[in-house]
């Protein structure tokens, strides 16, 4: 499974203009409704749930929000790059900029796990960081991301 297993041109948003955590975690429901079908408020419950038991704020300006749900059938991810930095109550206190949301079927159990290293490992690579800070066009960072997982596979 590459990351663009997990991704289509549509789900990459930028900018995210949202102003804090919770008001992020809707805009991306709202966009992960739209692609999946599946309803918007189901899926910012289930992604407000992952955020009680702690952020997903994993540092370096990254956050991956993740939830199952039922009614899929296949691992889905968005891409968010936000307008401003957001608070996000991350391991290193640090606000956050990139954002990845995977939604999995209820049953994914290992696959959602390897999905989430995956998105982990690419969104950790400086020079992957670096160009997809550099621009607001969704189409050029899909193109980033893609090539990054291209050059893995």
């Amino acid at each position: 499974m590459t990351l663009m297993d997990l991704l289509t041109p549509a789900a990459v948003i930028s900018p995210l203009r949202a102003n804090g955590k919770k008001q992020a975690l809707l805009e991306l429901a709202q966009h992960a409704a739209q692609l999946t079908g599946l309803p918007e408020r189901e899926l910012f419950e289930s992604l407000q749930q992952r955020e009680r038991l702690g952020s997903t704020g994993i540092g370096d300006g990254i956050a991956i929000p993740h939830g199952r749900m039922p009614g899929i059938d296949r691992l889905v991810g968005l891409f968010a790059r936000a307008d401003k930095p957001i608070e996000f109550d991350a391991l290193d206190g640090q606000p956050v900029d990139i954002i990845f949301v995977l939604i999995a079927p209820e049953g994914a159990g290992a696959d959602h796990l390897k999905a989430l290293a995956r998105v982990a490992r690419v969104l950790r690579n400086q020079s992957v960081l670096e160009q997809v800070r550099s621009t607001r066009d969704p189409a050029a960072i899909y193109a980033v991301l893609a090539e990054t997982a291209a050059q893995a596979a």
